[in-house]
């Protein structure tokens, strides 16, 4: 009797232990993922993943139109097809600003803000089995994960992993760097031709993944149909080692690139100039002033300076600059500061 007890829990525990191996080998990379969240400050979190990140199968499916097909895929690919939660995408409009420069030593760098009524900033650290490394960021709230909801506790900490989908700004290894702005219109993008479906977040995680520099960057977005975010007109700030610093634009659903250090919410391109620019707002003038006054070459520190010189201070019902980001193209790596704390900055780099 009790040498068949002891075959039988034998038996059961060979079952345990393979299931456990069959679990690993299916969801490890995202459980070693989401355990790697930790909270650095009020409102910014930074998390790490390694492996198979998604992306092809998604472009393989021929990517999506819009936030609601994004959120079916992204809960397909974190519960391996075991789970479907619901989940409501946020569509509050943001505000941002962003400046590239040169550096005394022949670096170059790029200075960003994400204003925005509310924000919990998830830095997704991400070592993809196919395609380069890159930090983004993005903003946790527009997934509507719940009221209170914080990437806090194991289930929490997993559904932030919809990060590595979507991104509001980042840089890669090779030092490609790219934000998303709000346009200064609601005026939506949305190609429509045989070519993968992508939306403004996602694009940009698809980019910093598959180019190099901002040339390839502009190629992958020509390869792609383009649909806007949260129902609005968005335009992209895009940087890369060489010092070249671009702002991409859409008008008419054809995709416009204009030469510039700087941007804020409002239109660059000769078609729509200044469309969107708020009365009293300067944001844009006062970093192009900073930029004339120093012939475009600032120290990290005049950058974050500058940059947090036209952050946003909170008020009622606005957060403010929900994040400040500086990101160096030639030795690839960001340092943040959370919601106007200039005093704490959170330094990472990329391979190391």
């Amino acid at each position: 009797m009790k040498k068949v007890l002891k075959i039988a829990l034998l038996s059961v525990l060979g079952l345990v232990v393979v299931a456990g191996v069959l679990v690993w080998m299916e969801f490890g990379p995202l459980i070693k993922g989401a355990n790697s969240c930790v909270k650095l400050d009020d409102g910014l979190y930074y998390m790490e993943y390694r492996g198979d990140d998604g992306f092809d199968g998604l472009m393989a499916k021929g990517g999506f139109e819009k936030a609601d097909d994004m959120v079916d895929f992204i809960i397909e690919f974190l519960s391996k097809g075991h789970y479907k939660p619901e989940v409501d995408t946020s569509k509050e409009p943001y505000g941002c600003s962003a400046l590239t420069v040169s550096t005394p030593d022949g670096g170059v760098m790029m200075g960003r803000n994400f204003d925005f009524p509310s924000a919990i900033a998830v830095i997704m650290h991400c070592i993809p089995d196919k395609g380069y490394e890159t930090i983004t960021t993005f903003n946790a709230e527009f997934y509507g994960f719940g009221k209170d909801y914080k990437p806090e506790g194991f289930k929490n900490q997993y559904m932030a992993l919809t990060g590595l989908f979507v991104a509001l700004d980042g840089i890669n290894e090779k030092g490609l760097a790219i934000a998303d702005l709000m346009a200064g219109d609601t005026i939506q993008t949305n190609q429509r031709t045989s070519k993968p479906d992508l939306t403004t977040t996602a694009a940009i995680a698809y980019m910093l993944k598959n180019a190099a520099n901002v040339d390839e960057a502009l190629k992958l977005l020509e390869g792609i149909d383009m649909h806007s975010d949260i129902g609005s007109a968005h335009h992209y700030a895009m940087a890369d080692p060489t010092g070249r610093s671009v702002v991409v634009e859409y008008v008419d659903n054809k995709m416009v690139v204009t030469e510039s250090p700087a941007v804020a919410n409002h239109y660059l391109c000769e078609q729509k100039l200044n469309v969107g620019l708020a009365e009293g707002d300067d944001r844009y003038d006062r970093l192009c002033q900073r930029f004339d006054q120093t012939g475009g070459v600032m120290s990290e520190k005049q950058l974050t300076d500058a940059i947090s010189a036209v952050s946003q201070p909170q008020r009622e019902g606005f957060l403010g600059t929900a994040w400040t980001m500086v990101m160096d193209m030639k030795h690839p790596s960001i340092t943040y500061y959370s919601r106007r704390h200039f005093d704490k900055p959170f330094h990472f780099e990329i391979g190391k």
